[in-house]
């Protein structure tokens, strides 16, 4: 059975002011955020389209590749005490992953940071999840 577009269900759901707050913190992102586009911009992903700051829903996602349904979220100190799981759950449900870096985990290992959003990716190309191996499919 095909996907459906991405959205074509849920789009109804997203607040119009989710819409022009994604736009500000577009036009405004941190130090982290700045760093992170750099590495997923331009299809830098073996052709993997990322957009930033998207609204989804109820919520606004960092980084979405809509193509592997793969959100990639920058988590600093605000996150620690694990409200986004209820968040996590719904974005699930609708069909997407969640990879969540710490900001720190960036800003000290750019390089594991890629390897771990390729990784995502590469395992939604192939159809398995991405913790197993290759030799399980």
């Amino acid at each position: 059975m095909p996907r459906q577009p991405a959205g074509s269900q849920w789009r109804h759901e997203t607040p119009r002011r989710n819409r022009g707050f994604a736009k500000t913190m577009r036009r405004n992102p941190t130090e982290a955020e700045q760093k992170l586009w750099l590495l997923l911009k331009d299809r830098r992903f073996a052709s993997y389209k990322f957009r930033r700051q998207v609204p989804i829903g109820p919520y606004i996602a960092d980084f979405v590749c809509y193509s592997a349904r793969l959100i990639v979220e920058l988590d600093g100190s605000q996150h620690a005490d694990g409200v986004d799981i209820r968040r996590d759950e719904w974005l699930a449900a609708k069909g997407f992953e969640v990879l969540r870096v710490w900001n720190n985990d960036l800003t000290s290992g750019e390089a594991a940071v890629s390897d771990a959003i390729w990784n995502r990716l590469d395992a939604s190309a192939h159809g398995r999840h991405p913790l197993q191996s290759s030799d399980t499919q």
